[in-house]
C-alpha cells in the first residue's frame, strides 16, 4: 500500500504569526511604558492597575481593528486583481495563454513544453495558474482579515497581561522599579519564542532583541519623562 507523504510547512503560519508578533510587542511596550508613566506622576497603585486595564483593553480593540482594516486592504486588492484576470480570460484566452507560457519559459523550461504546460493549467483551472503563477497569490498565503484581526487581539492582550499582573503584584513603590525591568524580561522571552517557532538563525534573533531592547529603553523614558511632568 502507498503511503501518502505528509510535509508540514511554516508558511502557512505566516498570516496569524506577524500579527500575533507584533501584538504581543506592542502589548508588552506600550502597557509596560504607560504604567511607568502614571506611576512616575505619583498616582495611587488601583489608579496605576486601572491604566494598565484601560491600555489593555484599548489596546487589543486597536490592534484588531487597525488589522483588520489593514489586511482587508490587501485582500480587497488580491481580489480586485483576480477579478481582473478573470475578465482578461474571457476577452482574450489565446493571449493569456501565451502569457502563461512565457512565465514557464522565463522559469527555464522549452518552449514546446512551457506551452504544453500552460495548455494544460488553462484547461483545467486557467484562472487558478493566473493567479498563482501570473500574480504570485496562493491559498496558503492569502490575506484573511478575521484571523490576522484575533490573532493581534488576543497576543496583544497576552503581551499587555504581562506588565498589568506585575504592577498589581509588586508593591506600590515598586512599580517604577520593576515594571522596566520585567517588561525587558517579557520582551526577551516573546521574542525568542517567536524566532525559534519560525526558526531563525541566532544571530538574526540576537540583533533584533538589541534593537528591540533599545527601543523598549527609549519607549519607556519617553513615557516616564511625560509622567513626571505632568
Amino acid at each position: 500500500m502507498r503511503r501518502r507523504h505528509l510535509e508540514h510547512h511554516r508558511t502557512r503560519r505566516i498570516g496569524w504569526l506577524r500579527a500575533a508578533v507584533l501584538g504581543a510587542n506592542d502589548g508588552i511596550v506600550s502597557t509596560a511604558s504607560l504604567v511607568l508613566g502614571v506611576a512616575a506622576a505619583q498616582a495611587s497603585h488601583s489608579s496605576i492597575v486601572v491604566a494598565g486595564v484601560a491600555a489593555l483593553v484599548a489596546g487589543a480593540m486597536s490592534m484588531a481593528a487597525g488589522e483588520y482594516v489593514s489586511v482587508h486592504s490587501q485582500a480587497d486588492t488580491e481580489n480586485a486583481d483576480i477579478e481582473r484576470e478573470r475578465q482578461e480570460l474571457k476577452a482574450d484566452a489565446a493571449g493569456e495563454h501565451r502569457e502563461l507560457a512565457a512565465i514557464y519559459v522565463g522559469r527555464g523550461l522549452d518552449q514546446a513544453l512551457a506551452k504544453q504546460v500552460a495548455e494544460q493549467l488553462m484547461a483545467h483551472d486557467g484562472l487558478g495558474a493566473h493567479v498563482r503563477d501570473e500574480l504570485g497569490i496562493s491559498r496558503t498565503l492569502r490575506a484573511r482579515p478575521i484571523q490576522a484581526a484575533l490573532a493581534s487581539a488576543g497576543s496583544f492582550a497576552a503581551g499587555a497581561a504581562m506588565p498589568l499582573l506585575v504592577t498589581v503584584l509588586s508593591p506600590e513603590t515598586g512599580v517604577s522599579i520593576s515594571c522596566p525591568v520585567r517588561r525587558s524580561c517579557f520582551w526577551r522571552c516573546w521574542g525568542h519564542r517567536s524566532t525559534r517557532r519560525r526558526r531563525v538563525d541566532c544571530r538574526r534573533r540576537g540583533t533584533r532583541h538589541v534593537l528591540g531592547c533599545a527601543g523598549d529603553g527609549v519607549t519607556a523614558g519617553v513615557g516616564a519623562l511625560f509622567g513626571a511632568i505632568g
